[in-house]
């Protein structure tokens, strides 16, 4: 057996292909014909939003519903503010000028 040192542990044996180690979805579009390099890249740009489009997490109904009263909570009070500053400035005015 052979032992290697931990800078080639780390790095790895060197790739024959500069692509090899970029995922084949990462990949850049390659080719000299304008048509085919915009129909790789139009697939390529595709299969990244589906891959994108996989990761994402939907809330549970529980997370949903919490988050549905958080924000009606906050809405409700930053209507009271502004009916407030309103009422004020209403108020105001009508002492100012009334």
């Amino acid at each position: 057996m052979t032992e290697h040192s931990p800078a080639t542990a780390e790095r790895g044996p060197a790739p024959a292909d500069p692509n090899a180690e970029v995922p084949l979805r990462e990949r850049k579009p390659r080719g000299n014909n304008p048509i085919s390099r915009f129909s790789s890249a139009v697939v390529l740009f595709l299969q990244q939003v589906i891959d994108e489009l996989r990761k994402i997490v939907r809330p549970t109904r529980d997370e949903l519903v919490s988050y549905t009263i958080v924000v009606i909570v906050f809405v409700v009070v930053l209507m009271a503010f502004v009916f407030g500053l309103d009422q004020l400035f209403s108020r105001l005015i009508s002492f100012v000028f009334g």
